[in-house]
């Protein structure tokens, strides 16, 4: 998964906030349109979308409301549009923030270390009798060591962080076994089979693992 995307249309803008971040040692990709972001997001996921809404094609509004339709990643609207009707519509489409063009790099750099310290720092994921030390990658289930693979936990971490979102087969498929892998989509039924052994009171009537027919997985 990359840390962040940047959708900006204009290169110098794009590449000279990039060069920053990968300073700071984020995994950063670069989308000049909205739908190269989309296609970059699908394929390998991103905690945090840096989003300008003036895209040539799809603008940021689409892109931003596409995003939110699987995937609770922070997205963060950075526009030269200042109008309030802008921002409104942008938080309301799912944005977690609008930044006016232009903007300060080192309060924007702020924002985004805050970001990542906030949402993405945590060394556990906890709901109910479920919790996952990511130090560690162990599971707990009522505080009781659950022995798990590797991508059986990566599977369930991505679960838990997209709580009550419904993610695709496939986005959560080549998030966690990647495009090139040789293994097929029914690798991640049968992971999803286990876990729910491991974590659910009664596997067969699932509280927590929801499927959604047709369509994907949904963590509650």
């Amino acid at each position: 998964m990359l840390d962040i995307i940047i959708v900006e249309d204009n290169h110098e803008i794009g590449e000279l906030l990039s060069d920053f971040l990968r300073k700071e040692n984020y995994i950063v990709s670069v989308a000049k349109d909205g739908e190269a972001a989309l296609e970059l997001f699908e394929r390998y996921g991103a905690k945090l979308v840096i989003l300008d809404l003036m895209l040539p094609g799809m603008d940021g509004f689409a892109v931003c409301s596409k995003i939110r339709e699987t995937s609770n990643a922070h997205i963060l609207i950075v526009s030269a549009r200042t109008e309030k009707n802008d921002k409104l519509k942008g938080l309301n489409l799912g944005a977690d923030d609008y930044i006016e063009k232009p903007y300060d790099m080192d309060i924007l750099l702020a924002k985004i270390h805050g970001i990542f310290k906030r949402k993405y720092a945590q060394e556990e994921l906890i709901s109910g009798t479920i919790r996952l030390n990511t130090a560690t990658q162990t599971i707990y289930v009522a505080d009781q060591k659950v022995d798990s693979t590797a991508k059986e936990f990566e599977l369930l971490k991505l679960l838990m962080e997209n709580k009550g979102v419904t993610l695709k087969k496939e986005y959560l498929f080549r998030t966690i076994w990647g495009s090139d892998s040789e293994s097929e989509m029914q690798t991640l039924t049968v992971h999803i089979k286990w876990l729910r052994q491991k974590i659910e009171k009664d596997p067969k009537h699932p509280e927590h693992i929801i499927t959604e027919w047709g369509t994907g997985y949904r963590f509650e």
